[in-house]
């Protein structure tokens, strides 16, 4: 299997409740609750091990209370090259309704200081060698400038590596500048990306193709229930799900860019790649946890997933 880098700079400890309906202001009473370590990086590498991977994770990890991810490292048999830093990894809360309705409560996180990210760059200059691509992914700590991870991606690139980059804002804004090997923004990140949201299928070719033009060779957008639309060297291809019952979306878009990941390493063709990949992400909304819970069922959504190409293959 390829040697995989995940890097997630914001990592979360996430308590999921379940509860019928949402009243605010009132005394809501829960079905269930999970607490389980999270980060879009991290998410990511639990997809990734299911599908054959044994990848290593970094980013910051508050030292106050890592023992839950140290725990999720030695069962998942991820190598930990995180760098730990004063404080607590920021907690955050999912509030899930029957309807499939969540509500997020993020917490704010340690502060990460300049040392602490020189010290994360120099721990990759060592270990970069390793590996054929790194997935960096999710949103940046208190005290990280989006400047700062535009040179991160140069530096990983640099090293050799094929970059997977998935953030949103001015992070997303930076992160483009280093033309990455893939980006996968939905349509809300592409249009800030970009400027402006795309009102048609023109805009939408047009803002993508300026991004291929940039170093940007595969751009993967998530389109939620309407499925998956990949602009490469494939071609352009579309991709559309069966119909699931929707427990949870967290976690969908890191499932897709883990089983884009896998398919593009394996060289599979390109409907194979964007086939599963759109049933590993179907898959996670029927889940509170991460990664591929039913094999079985990851199946039957394959079978049942609808793929075409919109275009030949492009240079």
């Amino acid at each position: 299997m390829a040697r995989i880098l995940t890097l997630t700079l914001n990592p979360a400890l996430d308590l999921t409740v379940r509860l019928p309906t949402l009243a605010p202001g009132e005394v809501n009473r829960s079905e269930s609750a999970l607490s389980q370590p999270a980060g879009k990086g991290l998410n990511v590498a639990q997809v990734l091990a299911d599908l054959g991977h044994s990848p290593t994770v970094a980013g910051f990890l508050g030292a106050d209370n890592a023992l839950p991810f140290e725990a999720l490292f030695r069962r998942r048999g991820f190598v930990d090259a995180f760098v730990r830093v004063p404080g607590e990894t920021r907690r955050n809360i999912k509030i899930a309704e029957g309807t499939g309705r969540i509500t997020d409560i993020n917490g704010p996180g340690p502060e990460v200081s300049g040392a602490q990210q020189d010290a994360l760059l120099d721990r990759l200059d060592l270990i970069a060698a390793d590996f054929e691509i790194a997935v960096v992914a999710g949103s940046l700590p208190r005290g990280v400038d989006p400047h700062w991870l535009r040179e991160l991606l140069l530096r990983l690139q640099k090293h050799g590596l094929k970059v997977a980059f998935d953030c949103s804002g001015a992070a997303l804004r930076a992160g483009i500048e280093a033309a990455p090997w893939l980006i996968k923004p939905n349509d809300q990140e592409l249009g800030e990306a970009c400027g402006q949201l795309a009102g048609s299928a023109e805009e939408l070719a047009a803002q993508v193709a300026s991004l291929r033009a940039r170093g940007i060779e595969q751009v993967v957008l998530s389109q939620g229930a309407e499925g998956v639309r990949w602009f490469g060297p494939q071609g352009v291809w579309q991709a559309v799900p069966p119909k699931v019952e929707v427990a949870s979306t967290v976690g969908a878009g890191d499932s897709l860019l883990a089983g884009m990941v896998h398919g593009l390493l394996a060289g599979w063709p390109a409907e194979r790649v964007l086939r599963q990949a759109t049933a590993v992400a179907a898959l996670a909304v029927t889940q509170f946890q991460f990664g591929i819970g039913d094999a079985q069922r990851l199946k039957r959504i394959e079978d049942a997933v609808q793929v075409q190409a919109l275009a030949p293959c492009q240079a």
